[in-house]
């Protein structure tokens, strides 16, 4: 019977080849592996696509939970500023771009788009009765935050290490019992013990509002009185710290007179706002979008 020779390389992949003989070499796969298919299906504007790559950068503007997310919300500001572009063509806008401060100039299309807002988009300003109404409506907005001065002596011991952690707080406990009877000797156990970098000012911490301190702090020093130290530790994700009150300024509620500029400006940014929302949903009934559906409102409008 005679023997056919059959080169391996012209194998197909699935069938096994011959090991046996005097070698085990394989000819390479020299096959050409088929391209990748486009990470997000073609959107476009009037007939006017919106390349893929352009997509892609602008995803790292738009934050999102996750990379389709972020791709989604790039898309839909690339749809509107497009939406925007050809209507201000459309209308033969004249626009020049212009320079800030800093020297940076302004695109083309920022440009346009500027002066067509300007031009396109009215919303009224706000009145005294609207802004008086918004005022009465929400007190909380116009508290000063509590201010705090405080010391701390800071015994370290991270969360993972729970024999360390144990250590930390009975330190933070004998501690504790000797401020009791010589609060006097703060900072001078704060120098010798306080594993924050504020022992070398005896633990002093200047002034604090919220949220310049981790959570456990702050809710510590909101229960304490001006000239307490805490008589027990207060536990963190550092640590255990011995808190000494040295000040608290009570939040204030503040008159209207001195917010009602901040409160109009409030007003008319959300009233604008509205208005360049109707205003883009008015372009986009009338264009042809394929590809991706715009949010309305809650989408995001103008970047």
């Amino acid at each position: 019977m005679a023997t056919i020779y059959r080169n391996p390389s012209l194998a197909p992949p699935s069938e096994p080849q011959n090991e046996s003989g005097y070698s085990t070499y394989r000819e390479p796969d020299t096959r050409i592996p088929p391209k990748a298919g486009p990470v997000i299906t073609e959107i476009s504007v009037n007939a006017v696509t919106i390349p893929e790559s352009e997509i892609l950068a602008e995803a790292q503007n738009h934050p999102a939970e996750n990379p389709g997310g972020a791709l989604r919300a790039a898309a839909q500001a690339l749809v509107i500023r497009e939406l925007l572009w050809q209507e201000a063509l459309r209308l033969g806008l004249g626009f020049a771009p212009s320079v800030d401060d800093a020297g940076r100039r302004e695109t083309e299309r920022d440009a346009a788009i500027r002066v067509l807002m300007d031009r396109e988009v009215q919303s009224p300003s706000a009145t005294e009765e609207e802004c008086r109404r918004y005022y009465d409506r929400h007190p909380e907005k116009f508290r000063t935050e509590p201010l705090f001065e405080a010391r701390h002596i800071l015994i370290a011991a991270p969360e993972s290490d729970k024999q360390a952690r144990q250590g930390a707080r009975e330190q933070a406990e004998t501690l504790c019992r000797l401020l009791a009877d010589r609060p006097d000797k703060f900072a001078a156990l704060a120098r010798g013990h306080s594993a924050c970098p504020s022992r070398d000012q005896g633990g002093n911490l200047g002034q604090l509002t919220r949220g310049s301190t981790v959570a456990g702090f702050e809710e510590a020093l909101a229960g304490m009185r001006e000239g307490e130290i805490s008589a027990a530790p207060v536990a963190s994700r550092f640590g255990y710290h011995i808190i000494a009150l040295d000040r608290r300024i009570d939040g204030r509620h503040l008159p209207y007179e001195m917010v009602a500029e901040r409160i109009a400006a409030w007003l008319e940014a959300s009233a604008w706002s509205k208005a360049v929302s109707q205003y883009i949903s008015v372009l986009a009934g009338r264009a042809d979008i394929r590809g991706i559906a715009l949010n309305g409102a809650d989408g995001p409008l103008v970047q």
